[in-house]
Formats: C-alpha cells, structure tokens, sequence
C-alpha cells in the first residue's frame, strides 16, 4: 500500500465528520421545511446562523412578523443542549398578499429566516452540538391550514472558524445580506387631517426610485393595511400618507411607528419618532397634542348625552324611593299648581345645584392629582355611613316615628309653606346623592369627555346632566292635568306615606351592604350599633315632637335625641374606616357560576401573552347598574359555559375602594365610572368595548368571538 493512502484516508474522513448531519425536509401538507447551515460546523462558544427553509406549493403563502390583516407569523420553538442559545428570527423582507379586502404580508415560493445559534462556550471539537425545532406555521390560499414540523440538524464542533457550507453558506449569506437592517435613516410620524404622514430621509433614500415605497409596520394595529401609500417625493427622502388604523383612531398610538421601509428595491428597519419631517423629506406639520378617546364628542353632543343620560336615570332603582316620596308630597298639594310648580322648580334647583357641586368636588380633587371619578363619594367609607343612616332617618320619618321640621301647632302657614320648598330642594339634592352609584346610558360617553376638559365645559355637561335629571318631575309640576289626575288629598295618604317608608329602608340596608365590601368587621359592626343608636335617638325626638304638641316640657326627651344622634353619626365618621381596617377589592368570593380573578395590570398583561381571551368587568358594590348585569348576565349557566368553552378568564376590577390603576384603565378608555366591560380576543389587538346593559346571549356571543379571533 503506497505511503499517503493511511494520510488520504484521514483526510477524507475528517471532511465527512466535519459535515452537518442534515435531516431530510419534512413535508407538512403545503410546504416542506428544513434547518440548514450557513457553516459546515460552529466552533466553542462561536455562532452560525441557522435557516428554516420554507418551499411553499404553488398558490400558498406564509405570513411575516406582522401577518397584517389576518393570518398568524410562522413560530419556532427550540430545543438545544445545555449552554446554547438562539436568538431571533431574521425575516425577509415580506411581500404584500391582498385577499379580498384584506391586505396581508407574507411569503410565497421559497423562503429562508436565519436565526443565530450560539454553541455552548465548553463544547469539545469532534462533539455535536444537535438542534431542534419545533416549527407552526399558517399556510392559506382560499382557506388557511394551520401545519407543523420538528426539524433536527447535527452541527460538528469544530476546532477553529468553519468553512462555509457548500450547499447552502451562499442562500444564508443572501437571506442575511437582503434582511431588513437599521440605516442613515431619520423618520418622523405625525396625523394630519385624519391620516398617518410617515416622513423619512437620508442617505440611502437619496436619488432613488421611490414609485414603489411601502411601509410595513411591526404592530398590527397602526395603519390600515388595505389601503393605498400615497407616496411624495422629497430633495432626500419621501413622505408616505398612510390610512390610520385602530390605534390611531381609539388613541393608542404608539410612543414611536417602528417597521420596515420599502424602498428603491431594498428594505431599511426605521423607528419612526412623533415629530416635523426631517429636512430633506417632503413637509410634514408638528403632530397634534394627543386627545382623548372621547375628546371628538364635542361639547354639544356631550351636553345632549348628559341631558339624555340624567332623563334615564330616573329609571334606575337607586332613585325609585326619592321620588315616589316625592311623587306622594305632590298628590298632597291637590289643586293647588302654583304650589306644585313652585317644588318643581325648586326640586330642580336642588338637583342642578348638587350636580354642580359634585362636579366641584371632581374637578378639584382631580387637579390635586386624585383619581378619581363619577361616584368618588361612595368610595369613602365615611361617607357611605352617612348616606346609610340619612337613608334609615328618612325611613323613619316616613314611618312616623317623628316628623321632619314639625313644630308647634301655632306656626304659621306662610311657615309651613317655605318648610315645604325646603324640603323640595333638598329632596333634589338627596336623589341625585342616592343616583351617583348609577351610570345610565349616554352618560359613560359624556362624563369621560367632561372629565377631560377645561372646568367651565365639566360644568356645562353636569348641569346638562342635572338638567335632564330634574326634568320629567318638575314637567309633571307644570302640567295641570297630570296633578289633578293624581287621588285628592286624605287619609289614605298616611298609609302610602308609610308604605314609602319600606324602599328607603332598603336603600339603608342596601348601603349597610356596599359598607360591608370596603371594611372589615369591626367597621360593619359599628355601622349596625350606629343605626340602633340613630333609630333610638329619633325615637326620642318624635316622644319630644308630641309633648310639645301637647303643651308638656319636651325638652329632655329632645335634648336626649341630639345627644344619641350625635354618637350615631360620631361612631362610623370617628374611626374614618381607615384603609387598615378595609378589605382588599375582589377579596369576596368568586360567583359560583362564574369564578373571577382580582384584576391587577400585571396579570392582564400576563394573560394577554399567554394568547388567552380575557373579559375585565370594572365594577363596584355601589353600582346598580353593576350589582344589575351581575346578577342579569354574568351570573347564568349560559355565561359560565360559555367561559369554559371558550377557555376565558374573568377579571374583576372592583372601584369599590379608591384605586388608581383602575381608575387610569377607566380614563384611558374614555370613561369617568363604572361599569365598563372589556373583552380582550385571543389573537391580542385592542379590546372589544362591551353596551352598558348586559344580556347572557350578548355576552356568550362576545366571548365565542373573542376565542375564534385566535388565528
């Protein structure tokens, strides 16, 4: 045997080892793919780029990183020994795909998407360093057929650099050479008369051929992906006037408009910043200061929404009591309209004068950096104590038990007639105290604009709402017909005076109820004894009322009163309910329809990325509207199958207490209280703003959607 065979032999044999063991490709249906190698090896520690090479049938496509307007970006799972890694995928530059009216960005033929593949830094020469990957794609032509892979390549750990891979070192350094890259490129994005101008200049867009720019966007929700790019030509650079999409128009935009710019044949990575054009580029204005989503109501059409808002609130059961107690002073005047217009006017002073300082509070509060919104004042325990025992007094009164600004028998008429329009006032001013917790249709839209303007145009939208509020019974006051309509005077109004009695008693336990959400115990406790105090100590001053009626010394029995009433209201306001003492929001058990997660921002980002659909209920204790749709839609069998079946998770953000997170999720969707229902679909994408008034077929339809929306 010659000499040089043993050495020829060795060679040869270290050139076979030295290749990568390539797996055939795997045909998934309409594509077949595989790993292959920019390098015959990869040295310790070094990096090679590995591409999936996609050979896609005839007629078929894949999708981009941004898929545009349908479709689903190809995804890779990897599996590598210990100290290796891989980075992310380097996408080709894509390819539009219209489809109907859809337009889509993908691939079509053939494709390769390096990625980086470190090897571990102790990997030993003559080692293998083996690769997985478990690969998703989408691949559509008329319909879509979601298909998979595991692809496997053996890579030789080589002493020194690799030599290129003689099959494929070429395709790779191509793939790499035309992937989007960051460049001279200054850009700039701004709207303008309803669309997007996306302004770019530099060195590589100097003297270009720039007939066919495009802008693809790595968010799928910044333009809209089928419309035309309108293209002007600047000394160096272009200006693309794009259609704005769902970002945009809900005020999402995001802080920069980072993509792909198409243009002169090649593709550039730019970051676009909010801003004037760059010199060079064709003329783009300042962009204008960001409004919010519900800035473009106007203040006419948000006072026309207050005022609609206010006439349906008269029909939330939180103002039923008020005024049916005042619908009962009215029969009570019988024949006499001047005195019925005269309460009216006043019961509607007391409600636009209550309205207006609500919206006081707010303004104020929210200029000392509060967050705080429509129903602020039954977010304080104190406060809620209160209105609980006002609403027990009020009950009381209404039961006989004592009367109300009654005095001796020889006051006078003229008296009793100013006690009366007293009392008229401040009946308004009670139902619009008792109808904060209520947010009735038109107002969400109304309020959330209100809350983002100047004080003067607040103003003018709560006194629209406390106009509308205080309409249809001052309307009443003034049409003759209806009063004379209503029973005359007599002793049967003594028994339906009591029979009113019994709604307001509810309104207290109701109250008692909504206390008992925002404090522990001791805090329920002392709202129980506070109301037994209260109840006695009005006891007292109706015993006082008939001795002076009587001509008999009331003064002990009235004194005694004072006193029980001043340590009713002193035991629930002294302690404050202090947040120590306060239950967690969503501390309550779960329906058991139905169970919900507290919502935190950090578990609903946390969900979203899982690629679960999430429903978020913004509610609180003290809003009917809420405790309505609670019981109405959220808690049917209906509703909760539709949560299992769909896979969906309920997030409760209970308002209840003062919560800055909620009440900043509150404005950022134009809203100024609760409810609000959000419904965030599994394929990601801005959330799907759910009516006000909820029904089990809506909801169960919203959440089948939501869960379809995945691909």
């Amino acid at each position: 045997m010659p000499r040089f065979l043993p050495g020829l032999v060795l060679a040869l044999l270290t050139v076979l080892t030295a290749a990568p063991g390539h797996a055939a490709p795997v045909n998934t249906g309409h594509l077949s793919a595989e790993l292959v190698p920019q390098t015959q090896g990869v040295a310790p520690g070094g990096t090679v780029y590995v591409a999936l090479r996609q050979k896609i049938d005839k007629g078929w496509h894949t999708y981009w990183r941004n898929s545009g307007d349908s479709g689903e970006a190809t995804q890779i799972a990897w599996t590598l020994p210990a100290g290796a890694s891989a980075g992310d995928i380097v996408w080709a530059p894509p390819h539009r795909q219209p489809t109907g009216p859809l337009m889509n960005y993908g691939y079509t033929g053939e494709v390769l998407l390096p990625v980086a593949i470190t090897a571990p830094a102790g990997a030993k020469p003559g080692q293998t360093i083996d690769l997985k990957a478990d690969v998703a794609f989408l691949v559509c032509a008329d319909i879509c057929v979601p298909e998979d892979a595991t692809l496997t390549l053996a890579l030789p750990v080589t002493a020194g650099p690799p030599p290129k891979d003689p099959k494929w070192g070429a395709p790779v350094d191509a793939a790499l050479a035309a992937a989007p890259r960051p460049a001279a490129i200054t850009a700039a994005f701004a709207v303008q008369d309803g669309a997007l101008k996306l302004a770019a200049t530099g060195a590589p867009l100097s003297g270009i051929d720039a007939a066919d720019a495009y802008f693809y966007p790595y968010s799928g929700t910044v333009i809209d992906h089928a419309k035309p790019q309108a293209i002007e030509r600047g000394p160096q650079g272009l200006t693309l006037t794009i259609v704005p999409g769902y970002a945009f128009e809900h005020d999402q935009a995001p802080p920069t408009l980072a993509g792909v710019l198409e243009a002169g044949g090649k593709a550039y990575e730019i970051e676009a910043q909010p801003g004037p054009a760059p010199a060079g580029a064709a003329g783009l204005g300042p962009p204008p200061a960001p409004a919010p989503k519900a800035a473009s109501l106007g203040l006419p059409l948000a006072a026309l929404f207050a005022f609609l808002g206010g006439l349906i609130l008269n029909l939330m059961p939180c103002v039923f009591p008020v005024l049916a107690m005042k619908a009962a002073s009215l029969a009570g005047h019988g024949d006499e309209h001047s005195a019925a217009r005269r309460q009216g006017l006043v019961f509607l002073a007391g409600c636009l004068a209550t309205f207006l300082a609500l919206a006081g509070g707010l303004i104020a509060l929210k200029a000392a950096g509060a967050a705080v919104g429509w129903g602020f004042q039954l977010q304080s325990p104190p406060v809620v104590a209160v209105l609980a025992l006002l609403m027990l007094v009020v009950a009381l009164d209404l039961s006989g038990v004592f009367e109300v600004g009654t005095s001796a028998q020889s006051l006078g008429a003229g008296l009793a007639s100013r006690r009366g329009l007293i009392g008229a006032f401040f009946t308004g001013a009670l139902a619009v105290v008792v109808a904060a917790p209520c947010t009735a249709p038109f107002m969400a839209p109304a309020l959330g604009w209100a809350f983002t303007q100047t004080p003067l145009a607040a103003l003018t939208v709560f006194a629209a709402l406390g106009l509308g509020f205080g309409a249809p019974f001052t309307a009443l006051a003034f049409i003759p017909a209806l009063i004379s309509r209503m029973p005359r005077p007599g002793p049967w109004m003594d028994g339906f005076r009591k029979l009113l009695a019994f709604p307001m008693y509810g309104a207290a336990a109701w109250l008692v109820w909504v206390l008992s959400q925002q404090t522990d115990p001791a805090g329920l406790a002392r709202i129980l004894a506070a109301s037994v105090v209260v109840a006695f100590a009005a006891w007292l001053a109706g015993i006082a009322q008939r001795r002076q009626a009587s001509g008999a010394r009331a003064l002990p029995a009235g004194v005694a009163a004072l006193v029980f009433a001043a340590l009713g209201l002193g035991s629930v306001v002294w302690p404050a309910y202090d947040a120590a003492s306060a239950a967690e929001p969503g501390a309550s058990p779960a329906s058991a329809e139905v169970p919900y997660e507290p919502y935190t921002p950090q578990r609903l980002a946390e969900l979203r990325a899982e690629g679960k659909p999430v429903f978020v209920d913004y509610t609180a204790a003290w809003c009917v509207t809420c405790q309505v749709n609670e019981k109405v839609a959220l808690s049917t069998e209906g509703v909760a199958e539709a949560f299992k079946r769909t896979g969906a998770v309920y997030l409760k953000a209970d308002w209840t207490r003062k919560d800055a997170d909620i009440a900043a999720e509150l404005a950022q969707h134009g809203r100024a209280g609760v409810p609000l229902y959000l419904l965030y679909a599994a394929g990601g994408g801005e959330p799907k703003v759910l009516p006000q008034l909820l029904t089990p077929g809506l909801v169960a339809r919203a959440l089948d959607k939501a869960a379809a929306k995945k691909g």
